[in-house]
This record gives structure tokens, C-alpha cells and sequence, in this order.
């Protein structure tokens, strides 16, 4: 049986459960995050505010000012939150890198993709994605 997928592009807001925050506080606690690109396929995440609960898979799209932030922080609260597959966009260099929660809820880096390379979603393994049309739309 196939899941209804649904794509959502930036500005979209995700609430993601902080549990190290959380346990802190002794209180539920949410962070805000509004990914490049995300992928919900739980229906009953997404409300009138965007989605409260953790994407299925998220790819952030890195500008040279952004990269600290997103390799860090956001890769830690991604992981923590159960966002089962993360993508690094690198548009400058040219390369994808696919991260996937592994058994342990850790994440795994589980390929780099080149300019030229096909790219194939943990998620999605019938989907291929032509990285040399992806990176095109940069360079025009």
C-alpha cells in the first residue's frame, strides 16, 4: 500500500519536540523550524499552523551563511525530533549528502551524491533525481 506523500516548501512552519529542553524544563517543549523542503506522509501532522510532529524527510538547501547552523544545530534537533531522512544541499560545491536514522536513532550518512550523480531518497527508492538538472538551476 502506497502512503500519500505531501511536499512543502519554505516558509512552512515545523514544531518539532525538543525532549533535552523538555526534560529541563519539566515541561513539553517545541522548537520552530521552517525547512527548505519537506516530505509529511502522517496526515495527522499537519494543522493550521504547519506541521506538528517530524517530517519524514527533510532537505535543507546550505548558502555559505547558513551551513554552520544547519550542520549543527539543526542536524542535533533533526535527529533528536525522529526526522528519519536529512539532506545537505551544498549548491556551491556542488554535492548532496543523505543522512538516515539507523537503528539507534543516530544518523548515518548513507551516500554523497556529485553534480552529476542520481540521487535516490531512503524513503523513496523508485524515485531517482538527476543532480546535473537540479544543479543547472543554480548556474542560470
Amino acid at each position: 500500500m502506497r502512503k500519500k506523500c505531501r511536499l512543502f516548501a519554505a516558509p512552512f512552519d515545523v514544531r518539532l519536540y525538543d525532549r533535552k529542553k523538555s526534560l529541563l524544563k519539566n515541561e513539553e517543549v517545541y522548537t520552530v523550524v521552517q525547512p527548505d523542503l519537506c516530505v509529511i506522509c502522517n496526515p495527522e501532522f499537519l494543522d493550521e499552523q504547519g506541521c506538528n510532529g517530524a517530517p519524514d524527510w527533510i532537505i535543507e538547501i546550505l548558502s555559505k551563511g547558513n551551513s554552520k547552523r544547519e550542520m549543527t544545530v539543526k542536524y542535533e534537533l533533526y535527529q533528536e525530533a525522529g526526522v528519519t531522512e536529512y539532506w545537505l544541499v551544498y549548491p556551491y560545491e556542488k554535492a548532496v549528502y543523505q543522512f538516515v536514522l539507523n537503528e539507534a536513532d543516530i544518523y548515518q550518512l548513507k551516500a554523497m551524491y556529485p553534480d552529476n550523480g542520481i540521487a535516490i531518497p531512503h524513503l523513496f527508492p523508485e524515485l531517482e533525481i538527476d543532480l546535473t538538472e537540479v544543479f543547472e538551476t543554480w548556474e542560470s
